[in-house]
């Protein structure tokens, strides 16, 4: 039961079409050129066909393809203009749509895995999915109870798909490697298949939703949705409404994207240590921007929040889907993390190198010079050196331009250096949630939440001395009552 190209021969020859039809059109593109055409007017319509194949074989096949698909769609900020463009509107519908599965299909697993009266749990089921994503595709319906509810059906055959097509998409990673600068694609692609087994389990995707749910459940500026119901494929949570992250960055207002870019911010570093997990999947598709819960009760007719009265920035929520991949981190990220970022903002070139170095990532047969690692790290942490930084297109391009050419320090020395296995969904999360960052364009106290939530970036003795003071939150700076025990509550 499943319509989804199954089979590794036919996916296999879906695959390999993309590096063989970028092959055809770099011939078709020269033969234009040759009958007299502009090289740019050329080059632009070849970029769009590639950026149209892309889309409709990635979303096509879903699975892994699509996965990737969605991955490098974060990563577009860090193209050159001229090249991001084309691929730009092509990656980004990855991020909230795909070609559904029939109602057939959708049907007869709800039947298998919830049971021949599945009908009876839903006073509504709608067979037209709203959204698609990798491995399954959701569904709005009105539960038994009256909620409204998203149904996550996983396609059927996706584990056989994603493991195929990662494996398939590895042997030609180095051809789509120009797409990200700066970037290998290969160990991202060996990440991601590392993970599939988790994510295709919507039993461990329904405990780490819970128990996000459970933490944030009162929290003023990000909301999650509760777990009604979990089966074998099928995951039921409440329904969200909002403005989709990826509406945010195409139209949004400059409030709206600094304060999408700020709770951003705040949920990476937050949730680890508030959890003791790390959201791993952070592409626009799986955040929404939503007004406050006050205005959405006084003025309902305003699902998007544009007009209602009290929607001030501040008062905007960020709504977080999909906790199918989690990075488990008990003790919340690393101190190193922090550690070392401090350590290399107070200009501690030998403090930070021998860090490390004692963490791995400098392996013991590699000798580097202490001042040039720091060289290296001081332009990358940039939005941590000031108390509010603009992010950017422009920025991250520059980064990436530094890091990937071949003639700079900056890529010698990135070479060198190693990333241990416990860092890998860290380091990714982090340049993806970065990549957004640039792509909402969004101005944000990055420090703030950095001394907040990240273990290490404040030193012990500050710590020592804030802890005979008030506590005080990011933004509202008012403080938490002096009687809770230290560790309560």
């Amino acid at each position: 039961m499943s319509d989804l190209p199954r089979k590794a021969v036919t996916r296999t020859a879906k695959l390999a079409a993309l590096p063989l039809g970028f092959a055809g059109r770099a011939t078709w593109g020269l033969g234009k050129r040759i009958g007299g055409r502009s090289a740019e007017l050329v080059a632009r319509e070849v970029q769009q066909r590639t950026a149209d194949q892309l889309f409709k074989t990635l979303g096509e096949l879903k699975g892994g393809a699509m996965k990737l698909g969605q991955a490098l769609s974060v990563f577009e900020s860090a193209l050159p203009e001229e090249i991001a463009g084309p691929y730009r509107a092509a990656l980004t519908k990855l991020q909230e749509a795909a070609p559904p599965l029939p109602a057939a299909t959708v049907h007869a697993v709800l039947a298998e895995r919830i049971g021949e009266d599945w009908r009876e749990y839903f006073l509504e089921f709608e067979d037209k999915p709203s959204a698609a994503a990798s491995i399954g595709q959701v569904h709005r319906g009105v539960w038994h109870d009256g909620r409204e509810v998203a149904v996550k059906v996983q396609y059927p055959g996706a584990g056989e798909a994603l493991l195929s097509d990662l494996t398939q998409l590895s042997r030609f990673a180095r051809l789509l490697g120009p797409l990200v600068p700066g970037m290998d694609i290969k160990p991202l692609i060996k990440e991601m298949r590392d993970r599939v087994s988790e994510e295709l389990d919507y039993e461990l995707e329904a405990e780490a939703q819970r128990v996000h749910a459970e933490e944030f459940a009162d929290d003023p500026d990000v909301v999650i949705p509760g777990v009604v119901h979990q089966s074998d494929q099928v995951l039921v949570t409440e329904w969200m409404d909002g403005v989709p992250l990826a509406d945010v960055i195409a139209e949004g207002t400059a409030e709206q994207r600094d304060r999408a870019g700020q709770l951003l911010a705040r949920f990476l570093f937050s949730g680890p240590a508030r959890t003791g997990l790390l959201h791993a999947d952070p592409h626009p598709g799986n955040f929404r921007l939503l007004p406050p819960a006050e205005a959405q009760e006084e003025a309902p007719e305003n699902p998007d929040g544009s007009d209602e009265e009290g929607a001030e920035a501040g008062e905007w929520r960020l709504g977080v889907l999909d906790f199918g991949t989690v990075d488990r981190l008990p003790g919340g990220l690393p101190g190193t993390i922090g550690e070392s970022l401090r350590m290399t903002l107070e200009g501690d070139a030998a403090g930070v190198y021998g860090l490390l170095r004692a963490e791995g990532f400098v392996k013991e047969s590699i000798d580097l010079e202490p001042d040039e690692v720091l060289d290296y790290l001081l332009p990358i942490i940039e939005p941590a050196q000031v108390e509010e930084f603009a992010f950017s297109r422009g920025w991250l391009r520059d980064q990436a331009a530094r890091i990937a050419d071949p003639r700079s320090p900056a890529h010698q020395l990135g070479r060198q250096l190693n990333l241990p296995p416990s860092y890998l969904l860290i380091h990714r999360v982090t340049l993806s949630t970065v990549g957004v960052l640039c792509q909402l364009g969004a101005a944000v106290r990055l420090r703030d939440e950095l001394e907040a939530w990240l273990p290490g970036f404040v030193a012990e003795s500050e710590e020592a001395e804030a802890s005979e003071e008030p506590v005080f939150t990011p933004e509202s700076r008012e403080p938490e009552p002096e009687s809770v025990p230290e560790g309560g509550a």
